[in-house]
């Protein structure tokens, strides 16, 4: 299995390729599509729509929320298309990758004139 920044360095090169051929502006759910066909042919396993379950006390629910992608089981990709980044969609990320607990959580907003300056890297709740 590869190492996280391993699996990171491949999903941000298929990001840069997506962004430099379709560019911004685009809504999430295209974005989301084309990132998945991208790593799908790569030697990555690639999950989309992961659904993570909440647990609390004695109540769970089994789809409390939904990862964007999940690669290799270890790698949290939320995809953005917005404006600019919020603490709100950080706040996300790292709630997504304690409940799939997993290390690492890329935060990608398309919607950058350069995505070099949409992409976040969260690492065991540090930004």
């Amino acid at each position: 299995m590869k190492h996280e920044n391993e699996i990171a360095t491949e999903i941000l090169d298929a990001a840069f390729k997506i962004h430099r051929s379709i560019g911004p502006g685009l809504l999430e759910s295209a974005y989301k599509e084309c990132l998945f066909y991208e790593l799908k042919k790569t030697s990555l396993w690639v999950q989309k729509e992961v659904a993570l379950p909440l647990v609390y006390e004695e109540v769970k629910l089994d789809c409390g929320y939904r990862a964007d992608l999940l690669v290799e089981n270890s790698v949290i990709v939320e995809l953005k298309s917005v404006e600019a980044l919020t603490d709100l969609h950080l706040a996300q990320t790292l709630t997504y990758l304690r409940l799939a607990n997993c290390k690492l959580g890329l935060l990608i907003n398309f919607n950058s004139q350069y995505l070099k300056d949409g992409i976040k890297r969260i690492i065991n709740g540090k930004i």
